[in-house]
């Protein structure tokens, strides 16, 4: 089995404020941490469900965010941003069997996490064919793309309705929600022991039933905050 991770930072257990996601800040190295256990628990729970080939994409700010000396041996990483058109799911193709996201968070226009927002701080809301859109809504359809199962997202209470919304079979953790500028959060050792249960479990089904169909045609709006 090969899988396909796509990791973020603002929808880790405990992150509350944009300092503990800008590299350069004080608080980034703890989460920066945080970040990369979550991580490294969903590695072991698509292990221990079968997988022997992990692709991993660091898909926050810099792309560059994940400690490397703590990853797992059968994982490649794809770091940085080259230009690809997929973004945040760069190197995905119809040769995986599953995606999943760690790390998600809500998007832009709603007011699910205090570091909502969807690909950039410019945007104030993007909807695809009328509906508000989130970076999970854009990467799942790339996933739908390629015909890729769409098995687990971690993350906060708001994203993982939307992604329940969007694909009902998903396996979802919401190891936080928003409060206005504030946080409540599961601690970090309970979040990285849920993510490695719920990846297991979520691999060890009939992800056929994760599959999610295009629609037909795209329309993209986007509203600009200035």
């Amino acid at each position: 089995m090969k899988i396909f991770i796509s990791a973020d930072i603002e929808g880790t257990a405990g992150v509350t404020d944009w300092s503990e996601a800008n590299k350069g800040d004080p608080s980034y190295a703890e989460f920066r941490e945080l970040m990369t256990e979550e991580l490294i628990a969903a590695c072991a729970g698509v292990t221990a469900a079968g997988a022997q080939e992990i692709w991993v994409k660091d898909a926050h700010q810099t792309g560059r965010n994940l400690i490397l000396s703590r990853l797992p041996e059968n994982v490649r990483i794809v770091r940085g941003w080259s230009g690809h058109p997929l973004t945040m799911m760069q190197e995905l193709d119809d040769s995986f069997d599953a995606v999943l996201f760690t790390g998600y968070h809500a998007k832009a226009g709603v007011d699910g996490n205090p570091l909502g927002h969807t690909l950039t701080g410019k945007v104030q809301r993007l909807r695809i064919n009328g509906e508000l859109a989130s970076e999970f809504t854009i990467n799942a359809f790339a996933a739908a793309y390629f015909d890729v199962p769409i098995a687990f997202l971690s993350g906060d209470e708001g994203i993982c309705a939307d992604a329940r919304a969007l694909v009902p079979a998903i396996e979802t953790l919401p190891v936080s929600q928003g409060k206005g500028p504030s946080t409540v959060s599961l601690t970090p050792q309970r979040a990285v022991a849920e993510i490695r249960r719920l990846t297991e479990a979520a691999l060890s089904r009939d992800l056929s039933i994760c599959r999610l169909s295009l629609p037909p045609s795209f329309e993209l709006t986007v509203e600009f905050k200035s």
